[in-house]
């Protein structure tokens, strides 16, 4: 019988974190060094270094900077909207990010079960009820959802931060759901 941990992280080629160039390879052990593991996420990408670089530079960008969305309302918008694309994975290890970063164990398996019953804030059902609209109808994206999140305190900054967290996440999705990318079973356990 196989267990979850006899199946493959990625369908794609996993490269070896000896063979990996040096700046992704220094990336992913400092990584390792703070988790105590290293997310499949870094591996699985790794197998094509120069899309590695652009992804976690732009993930970056939009998820460490400072501003009026707190880090864990943007790892909320990964959740929620991963959990519309199906996406284990990014539930999976952004759920134990979410946790950690909102001192709530709870909290990541209510937004990914559905965000509108979660115990949020009205500003962050209407934080994530725009990076849903971005995530399946961004083409329905009016006005009016900017007024909503203006009445709730959010600026045009942070509508373009929802609207591009949602976007970049989607892409996310899709690769980790082609690749089928297997979340670590430390994610799990972390925050709870």
């Amino acid at each position: 019988m196989s267990t979850v941990t006899d199946r493959p992280i990625s369908r794609f080629a996993v490269p070896r974190l000896e063979d990996l160039p040096e700046d992704i390879r220094l990336r992913v052990e400092a990584v390792q060094e703070k988790s105590g593991f290293v997310p499949n996420v870094f591996l699985a990408l790794a197998h094509r270094p120069d899309e590695f670089r652009a992804f976690f530079a732009y993930h970056d960008a939009l998820m460490e900077k400072p501003g009026n969305l707190s880090k864990a309302e943007r790892e909320m918008i990964v959740v929620a909207t991963s959990s519309a694309n199906q996406c284990q994975y990014c539930v999976v290890a952004h759920g134990a990010i979410l946790r950690i970063r909102a001192k709530n164990p709870l909290i990541a398996d209510q937004i990914a079960a559905n965000y509108r019953k979660a115990d949020i804030t009205p500003r962050q059902k209407a934080m994530l009820d725009f990076a849903m609209k971005v995530s399946a109808r961004s083409h329905d994206v009016e006005e009016a959802d900017f007024a909503l999140l203006q009445k709730h305190g959010l600026t045009e900054d942070d509508a373009w931060d929802i609207a591009a967290i949602s976007a970049f996440f989607g892409m996310s999705n899709r690769i980790a759901n082609v690749t089928s990318m297997r979340p670590n079973d430390e994610f799990y356990a972390l925050g709870r």
